[in-house]
């Protein structure tokens, strides 16, 4: 059987996931409720900055924000975002939203699945019932629910799509095996089957809080260095001489995964009738990394006699991740609002992000390169290529002497600060 793809949802994980059925199945469409967006793909515009257009020039792909264009598929894939609420709950809006729009034209025989991460239980218990009230068709007869976790890495470009195992679940064996021999066409590093679709779930959400956790330990490890006035990085470095020692660095975890994921999680501990204790402590710890960042500025700038209402603070980057344009849940933000708290108004800079949507989001104005001089604190919060071009000289231009320099991703080398600045790094 030739599947009939639809991809919905056409962000950092459904247009990687899109372009790849594409080139097995050249029949592919992607759906996205953007129309904006779709008529920038259409002319080779990939706002997320991940797809070149000479790609998107190329591919057979069709793009398209009307669902009806979607009534003859027989294989859907679901790739919408899974945000959490102002009260770190589950917002499923847009996933079952997704759902409704495709149950008004799937067809008897489809398959829809889900690559969205989401706590066990969502795709057969929420998801499901959506497409049957749409539908009026009945799921497990007529038509059948797949989950394969999205894994892609935004800016990673060595961990792609097609080279990290996929991980592929249906409700049951015959739905299993669409799924597996859909995927099995565009991944070549191979395929997991999970015994189920819960499996499936847990396995993603596990992975994400697995790794916020370790960060976590990481942030709390930084916090005590710095009281015992040693560089955790230095501790770290001797640290990871050990062959079982896990690589792991202090930071700021933001974004749509990592900071994100383990709240679902722990909603469905908590709705099981299980507190989840260790988990929330790493959370905890992680988002409240942002306001340590900012007290940690002031401090420094009231030990360098610097009058911090006002101080000249300069921002380096915005987005959540290095290299990436994506200001979702980006944690920087956290920092620029503790540094208001006294009375400081920082310049920000970052040489990726869409300038209208950190004004959007965050009500931020991005600065000017230009403007970035005669700074008494720099706070380097993210660790984009552009910044880790600068050498000395350029660092000695931006800020005066006597200055504070915060390097939270430790990029510089103590040694080779500017002469005469106060040098921090988490």
């Amino acid at each position: 059987m030739v599947e009939r793809i639809a991809v919905v949802g056409l962000g950092y994980v459904g247009l990687p996931v899109a372009l790849a059925f594409a080139a097995q199945y050249p029949d592919t469409i992607g759906f996205d409720i953007a129309q904006d967006k779709i008529e920038e793909l259409r002319v080779g515009h990939d706002r997320t900055g991940e797809t070149e257009g000479s790609v998107l020039g190329n591919t057979t792909l069709r793009f398209t924000h009307e669902i009806k264009d979607l009534c003859d598929r027989t294989f859907f894939v679901v790739a919408v975002p899974t945000p959490i609420d102002g009260h770190n709950m589950p917002d499923l809006t847009p996933l079952v939203r997704a759902s409704e729009a495709i149950g008004q034209v799937i067809c008897k025989g489809a398959v829809v699945c889900y690559e969205s991460t989401v706590y066990p239980g969502v795709t057969e218990e929420i998801c499901g019932p959506a497409l049957e009230r749409a539908s009026g068709l009945k799921q497990g007869v007529d038509f059948k629910l797949g989950y394969s976790p999205e894994r892609i890495n935004p800016g990673d470009q060595e961990h792609t799509l097609d080279r990290i195992v996929k991980i592929v679940s249906g409700e049951d064996a015959g739905t299993l095996e669409r799924v597996a021999a859909a995927y099995g066409g565009i991944v070549s590093a191979g395929l997991h089957r999970a015994q189920s679709i819960r499996v499936a779930e847990a396995s993603k959400v596990f992975e994400n809080t697995q790794r916020d956790l370790n960060i976590a330990l990481m942030n709390e490890f930084a916090m005590i260095c710095d009281r015992l006035n040693i560089r955790s990085r230095d501790v770290l470095a001797a640290a990871a001489t050990k062959w079982n020692f896990l690589p792991f660095a202090p930071g700021l975890v933001g974004g749509h995964c990592i900071g994100v994921d383990p709240y679902y999680l722990t909603t469905k501990a908590m709705e099981v009738g299980l507190h989840p204790k260790v988990i929330l402590a790493g959370r905890r710890t992680n988002d409240a990394m942002g306001a340590f960042l900012g007290q940690r500025m002031v401090k420094l700038l009231v030990h360098a006699d610097i009058p911090v209402r006002t101080a000249r603070v300069g921002v380096f980057g915005l987005t959540f991740k290095e290299n990436v344009s994506d200001l979702r849940n980006s944690k920087v933000v956290d920092v620029v609002n503790e540094l208001k708290q006294f009375g400081l108004e920082p310049l920000v800079h970052d040489p990726v992000a869409e300038s209208d949507e950190a004004e959007r989001e965050y009500g931020i104005a991005l600065a000017d390169w230009a403007n970035m001089k005669d700074l008494d604190g720099i706070v380097l919060a993210v660790g984009h290529d552009f910044y880790r071009a600068l050498t000395p000289t350029d660092w000695k231009s931006i800020i005066r002497a006597g200055g504070v320099f915060m390097d939270v991703k430790s990029m510089v080398d103590p040694a080779s600060a500017p002469d005469g600045v106060h040098y921090w790094s988490l």
